[in-house]
């Protein structure tokens, strides 16, 4: 729902509201709050929450440190886990200088920038994500262990898969908090998991990926576990990816999705510094249907980008390389301004590659770009790229490459 200033000053009153979380993220995609209470909610409507951005990665330093965090009331949730009497709501909130000039590290405006781009060029872009995770047990301090909560493989049941609980609280909290999962399972590794959600516009499906992360790690710490994100939690085992499923709108008899896909795969090489922003993320790359080379396909789970059999609305291109480390603010930014590349030039998509490149030859192999194979790599092509300078501050730029 959405709703306006006034009616969150209703809903506060009305509803026994004593704390307001004022949520953004920091520019690799870490979720932070201030919480606020219902008393100070005008003066943060109106003017805006002060914070100290030199705390914050990427922020600044001491001598820049003051940002303000203006609440967007049309992202008003409940925080379904809080008490009952006394309840908790969370708002996104972008973020401003204090003499009102927009802060160029806030990645959720950046991506309203492109999605406004794409819609004066014509077209509207969605997004469903796809997150994997691991549920690990804690030590007897509560700390994290690499211990999976099971033994089970992809798509196993009960008593085999023990995270079917879990995963049926996470389902569950998720409607309360107005976000539909589309499907559940549990996924190739001991205690993976993974929850998809069905497509929506761009900031929509960001914030839910910042909303499911959230709220994954809380009902997995209440239910005793750790919930893992990161790409290579096990050397052995599969890693997690973030499958980033995008259609795009018109979309006459296929031809814009098919540009759209000419234009990622153009472009996709000087990205995995925003869609792999760690060393963990290299690890995972061309093992356990994890993509390493620059392709796209049909049903084939070896290729980058794939084509699910679908039709009609359920027509879309999944990218497959990004990790949960991303932030999807930024990730979802970069893949729009990539399809409108490939919808305003008209590239003609590439002919499939329909071949398992997990068993193809060396000489077969040898005719495709590959992604990075590591973080440094990664980082000196985006700093020479003429397209991401085109569409990221330097800032954020040089906060991702000067690591």
């Amino acid at each position: 729902m959405n709703y306006s200033q006034e009616e969150v000053l209703q809903y506060v009153q009305e509803e026994d509201v004593k704390f307001i979380r004022l949520a953004f993220c920091d520019v690799f995609g870490k979720q932070k709050n201030i919480s606020i209470m219902p008393e100070e909610l005008p003066r943060a409507f109106r003017y805006g929450i002060a914070f100290d951005a030199s705390a914050i990665a990427g922020f600044g330093d001491e001598s820049r440190c003051d940002l303000l965090l203006h609440p967007e009331p049309e992202t008003l949730t409940l925080l379904p886990w809080r008490p009952e009497h006394g309840k908790v709501v969370r708002m996104f909130s972008y973020i401003s200088y204090p003499d009102g000039r927009p802060f160029e590290c806030d990645t959720r405006r950046l991506l309203k920038q492109a999605m406004e781009d794409a819609e004066r060029s014509g077209y509207r872009f969605f997004f469903g994500a796809e997150q994997e995770f691991y549920l690990f047990q804690l030590d007897d301090d509560g700390h994290p262990t690499h211990q999976p909560y099971d033994d089970a493989g992809y798509m196993d049941i009960a008593p085999e898969d023990r995270g079917e609980n879990v995963r049926r609280e996470i389902c569950l909290t998720l409607e309360q908090m107005g976000i539909r999962p589309e499907s559940s399972h549990h996924e190739e590794g001991p205690g993976q998991n993974e929850i998809d959600f069905r497509y929506s516009d761009a900031l929509t499906a960001a914030d839910n990926v910042m909303t499911f992360q959230t709220v994954v790690r809380t009902v997995a710490r209440r239910n005793g576990l750790y919930a893992d994100f990161s790409p290579k939690p096990l050397e052995s085992e599969p890693g997690n990816g973030f499958h980033i499923n995008i259609s795009v709108q018109p979309d006459p008899d296929t031809e814009n999705l098919r540009q759209v896909i000419a234009g990622i795969l153009e472009k996709i090489g000087e990205l995995p510094a925003f869609l792999n922003p760690s060393e963990n993320s290299y690890r995972r790359f061309g093992r356990n249907k994890a993509p390493s080379y620059i392709s796209w396909s049909g049903e084939n789970r070896s290729q980058l980008v794939r084509v699910p059999a679908a039709v009609g609305e359920y027509r879309r291109a999944e990218l497959r390389s990004p990790d949960p480390g991303a932030n999807p603010y930024l990730a979802f930014a970069l893949l729009i301004y990539a399809g409108l590349y490939g919808l305003e030039k008209k590239i003609p998509l590439p002919a499939p590659a329909d071949i398992n490149f997990f068993t193809a030859s060396a000489q077969t192999l040898a005719g495709f770009r590959k992604l990075p194979e590591d973080l440094r790599s990664a980082c000196r092509i985006a700093a020479s790229s003429d397209f991401v300078r085109a569409h990221l501050p330097e800032a954020i730029l040089n906060i991702y490459c000067s690591r």
